[in-house]
């Protein structure tokens, strides 16, 4: 049986199973920065990398957030987000 709950912090969620806690860490979000695609971790002022296509911005956003078990938001030309994906340990299926 699996308790998930959320942390102080609304960033971070952490699961519980059988007295284990995993943190699930920030999300990773690939976003267009004029000629260029960034990969950033949620509330960082650097960038994880800096790559010429969407594609290969989230393939590195992709490696890190499988690493770690994060969340990748994918945003547009117009910096909405448009897709995410999650490496975490998500229940499944979704309580509620």
């Amino acid at each position: 049986m699996r308790n998930y709950r959320v942390n102080n912090s609304n960033l971070k969620y952490v699961a519980t199973k059988d007295r284990k806690e995993v943190n699930m860490g920030k999300n990773i979000h690939v976003v267009h920065n004029g000629e260029q695609w960034q990969v950033k971790q949620e509330n960082a002022q650097r960038s994880s990398g800096n790559f010429r296509t969407q594609q290969e911005a989230f393939e590195r956003a992709r490696e890190i957030a499988t690493n770690n078990g994060q969340e990748v938001a994918i945003h547009g030309l117009d910096g909405r987000i448009r897709e995410k994906h999650s490496y975490g340990n998500d229940p499944y299926p979704p309580e509620g």
